[in-house]
């Protein structure tokens, strides 16, 4: 009988996220209908206690009431208001609506009504946020170059402090030895939080402009940008609304670069997070490794014992050994003499050999010129990942032995 064969690394990965993401909403739906059930309930029962009070004090039917208050719905959903508002369709406010479009903002408070707008709306979206996404990827890539440029710049000051490099040590690929900074990448931890630092410095400083045009509380304020900034776009909160403003172009301006500033800058964000809990669920995948399968605790217990090493592998070892180091040790040298197939010195040897090929991947950023160098010949081209991720994959310290 055929067995179904076990689930690869990324398979797992994709499940264990899959069942974390579906036990983190239903945390919090459960969160958030306690929070927010009893107040809608309180509203819509004095909201009922208003209409009726309404009907019977002007002598007006309910059917009637109703029927007002549906016209009523219909015209703001036309974006009529009470109050005096900006067009919503001139040039100002058709290039504030595709801003949104593309960015997957998406507000709702400007929506095409004509049938040739929706059409337009489908076809113009399909390319504009194709667009807009490559746009933060590229984004991504450049702040993630400037940051890496940055750091290895404090953190080649900090060794020449320590004396670990000469005072004329000059960058380049040609420099090598013990005090060069070969195989250097930036920390994802230490991106992170540089990222997440102006992220919050951004939202603060839009929130104080929003807080003093808008009227908004500070609170408010803050709720409006991450949700702006992070393309959720509830539309409960929209800025740049009223008809006049107190300085209304440079207004508008800073409006649109905050935005602009901060959707970039949370989005990359996003990516960065998205990378660490990556190598978290890596963690827990090793915890649980062949846990809930004693056949493969069992192979691998007899794998760690002698002859785990065919001698075509243990060859193999020694030719990349001997390539990389200069140094070929006999068949006898260092071996055990329990007759293992190879010694703990040709193993440490081939360890060390794999970690010089890691090292020779460096940042293209970091160190100024292109990696050419490939771990595992065997994967395809999709295998370190797409877009975003093989962006964080490439560049970053941490994630260069997540797979």
């Amino acid at each position: 009988r055929r067995r179904l064969a076990p689930l690869n690394e990324d398979n797992g990965r994709f499940l264990l996220l899959a069942a974390l993401i579906a036990a983190y909403l239903s945390a919090g739906a459960t969160v958030f209908s306690a929070l927010e059930s009893p107040s809608e309930a309180a509203a819509q029962l004095r909201w009922n206690r208003t209409l009726h009070n309404f009907s019977r004090i002007f002598n007006i039917s309910l059917p009637e009431l109703r029927a007002f208050l549906r016209s009523y719905e219909a015209a703001m959903a036309a974006g009529i208001r009470v109050d005096a508002l900006r067009p919503r369709w001139d040039f100002p406010g058709a290039f504030y609506f595709v801003g949104t479009v593309v960015s997957t903002i998406g507000f709702g408070m400007t929506t095409p009504a004509t049938v040739a707008g929706k059409v337009f709306l489908i076809v113009y979206g399909l390319f504009g946020c194709a667009g807009t996404i490559l746009f933060f990827n590229l984004f991504l890539e450049r702040i993630i170059s400037l940051l890496a440029f940055i750091m290895k710049a404090c953190y080649e000051r900090q060794l020449r402090r320590s004396g670990l490099l000469p005072p004329n040590f000059r960058r380049g690929p040609a420099v090598s030895g013990v005090g060069s900074l070969v195989g250097w990448k930036p920390s994802v931890y230490h991106v992170m939080l540089i990222l997440g630092i102006f992220a919050i410095a951004l939202s603060c400083c839009a929130s104080a402009m929003y807080t003093a045009v808008e009227g908004w509380n500070y609170v408010d304020s803050l709720y409006y940008c991450f949700v702006t900034f992070s393309t959720i776009g509830f539309g409960d909160l929209v800025s740049n609304q009223n008809a006049v403003y107190q300085h209304q172009g440079l207004y508008r301006f800073g409006n649109f670069m905050f935005i602009l500033m901060g959707v970039c800058c949370i989005y990359s964000l996003f990516n960065v997070i998205s990378i660490v809990i990556k190598q978290i669920l890596n963690w827990v995948l090793k915890k649980f490794e062949c846990r809930c399968c004693p056949k493969c605790h069992k192979s691998s217990t007899r794998l760690s014992r002698r002859n785990a090493i065919t001698p075509g592998a243990r060859l193999r070892r020694h030719n990349v050994a001997m390539d990389a180091d200069g140094q070929y040790d006999s068949d006898t040298e260092g071996r055990r003499l329990s007759g293992e197939m190879i010694s703990m010195r040709e193993l440490t040897a081939s360890s060390k050999v794999s970690l010089a090929i890691l090292q020779k991947q460096l940042s293209e950023t970091a160190n100024g010129y292109p990696r050419n160098v490939c771990i595992n010949t065997r994967q395809n081209g999709f295998s370190a990942g797409v877009g975003a991720l093989a962006i964080m994959n490439n560049r970053l310290a941490e994630t260069s032995d997540s797979r």
